[in-house]
């Protein structure tokens, strides 16, 4: 193998890399799935004031994913 072909490959997460990734994605999809539920729950019930207190989870979310991937800092 060369030395080039050694330098290209990725390297694999470490251990704390991947939970950070994990968290991230975790975040990413609990915000998604709240917007879609908020969007549902306006257009499909009367029910309005739920369909806002759900749509108030997302920022919420993203903001407390990315708190807590920015706390896990290098060591």
């Amino acid at each position: 193998m060369s030395q080039t072909e050694t330098r290209d490959r990725p390297q694999p997460l470490s251990t704390r890399q991947r939970r950070r990734a994990i968290a991230k994605l975790v975040f990413l999809i609990a915000g998604t799935l709240s917007l879609a539920l908020s969007v549902g729950l306006w257009f499909l019930t009367e029910d309005r004031e739920t369909a806002i207190f759900v749509g108030l989870w997302v920022p919420s979310l993203f903001s407390l994913g990315a708190l807590v991937a920015a706390g896990e800092g290098p060591r």
